[in-house]
């Protein structure tokens, strides 16, 4: 009955592992895509712009990309410790 029970709180954190990982990936995919159309507009409604906006949308796309990174290896250290 135990050991029932101890693998059951295996699976259900494997579960969650896997889930946490989606959720992160799939967060970090609306972020960039918020980034980059709010760069594209901002582009056109200031070409002369272009330097500035550009590189302030790579730095932010880098943090949202190091933010699911993060999780993702948080939930693969679930999955795997």
């Amino acid at each position: 009955m135990l050991t029932l029970m101890i693998l059951l709180d295996v699976a259900i954190a494997k579960m969650g592992a896997g889930i946490g990982a989606g959720i992160a990936v799939v967060g970090a995919g609306i972020g960039i895509g918020q980034i980059g159309g709010s760069a594209l507009e901002s582009i056109a409604r200031q070409p002369e712009a272009l330097g500035d906006i550009r590189s302030n949308m790579i730095i932010a796309a880098a943090l949202v990309e190091g933010v699911a990174f993060f999780a993702i290896v948080v939930c693969l250290l679930i999955l795997f410790i």
